[in-house]
């Protein structure tokens, strides 16, 4: 255990930025959002890891087009799947010989595994890591924030009531934690029309942006449902990049340039706050 609390302090060591994406709501569109905040920094030219620590429903490679299981790098280390040159992953998924496969494990367990994430895995220098956690605040988001204490969240809802009431426990919880929180985003918020090209509001608008006021925390942008994301998470590409533009993909490329700004502004405070 202390040989790999070393490795994993090496590892995080040379890593700029880590980002923890989460919800306390299931359904949220948050490994959609951790996926292309990861494809568009990027593609601004970063050195970016996605490591998803969802064990039982990790969707990240599929999001991705990525198949196939993590293959031995030297010594003990693996390498992480590559979707680019700036771009790698790491997740649950790539760990079964059968995808369909059910995860049936208890804390401990998953706790070890994302261990492993960490340390058993060749990074290397990276610019961000971008943390995809399952819903809610067990065992997974209590681990990351435990081996990463600097990470900083990116917290994501949808704007109606019964996504915000899940996701201020998240907050809660964090703030428990005394964990860095980054800022809110606001997924589904309301449709964009195909056709006419005009907003519907279907799930109504404005409540993550509220939430983030109510808390005193920085509101990173608002996402609209889009039917690209639909197709692009069939293709297995990220929606920023695709060809085709669409408001989702000009709202997600938004959203990635304010996360690297904002991450690059709070370093300072985050790297103090756990002195």
């Amino acid at each position: 255990m202390a040989m790999q609390d070393q490795l994993i302090t090496l590892t995080l060591e040379r890593i700029r930025y880590k980002l923890f994406v989460m919800s306390g709501k299931g359904g949220v569109g948050k490994s959609s959002v951790s996926v292309n905040i990861a494809a568009a920094l990027a593609a601004r030219g970063f050195k970016v890891g996605l490591m998803d620590v969802d064990i039982h429903g990790p969707s990240v490679p599929r999001l991705l087009g990525l198949t196939g299981q993590l293959e031995p790098d030297r010594g003990s280390l693996v390498k992480p799947k590559r979707y680019s040159d700036n771009l790698h992953v790491v997740s649950m998924d790539s760990l079964l010989l059968d995808p369909d496969q059910a995860v049936l494990w208890r804390g401990p367990m998953k706790t070890s595994a994302i261990r492993q994430f960490i340390s058993d895995v060749q990074w290397g220098d990276l610019d961000f890591l971008v943390i995809d956690s399952p819903p809610g605040t067990g065992d997974e988001p209590m681990t990351v924030l435990k081996l990463i204490p600097e990470a900083l969240a990116v917290v994501v809802t949808t704007p109606q009531e019964v996504s915000l009431a899940d996701v201020r426990k998240a907050i809660n919880f964090l703030q428990y934690a005394q964990a860095n929180i980054l800022g809110v985003v606001e997924n589904m918020s309301g449709l964009a029309c195909p056709h006419c090209g005009m907003s519907i509001d279907l799930f109504k608008k404005g409540g993550g942006k509220a939430l983030a006021e109510q808390y005193g925390l920085e509101f990173l942008g608002a996402i609209p449902l889009d039917p690209t994301t639909v197709v692009a998470g069939d293709l297995g590409t990220p929606v920023v990049l695709m060809e085709t533009d669409c408001p989702a993909k000009q709202a997600l490329l938004a959203l990635g340039e304010r996360v690297a700004l904002a991450a690059q502004t709070s370093l300072e405070a985050a790297s103090t706050v756990h002195r």
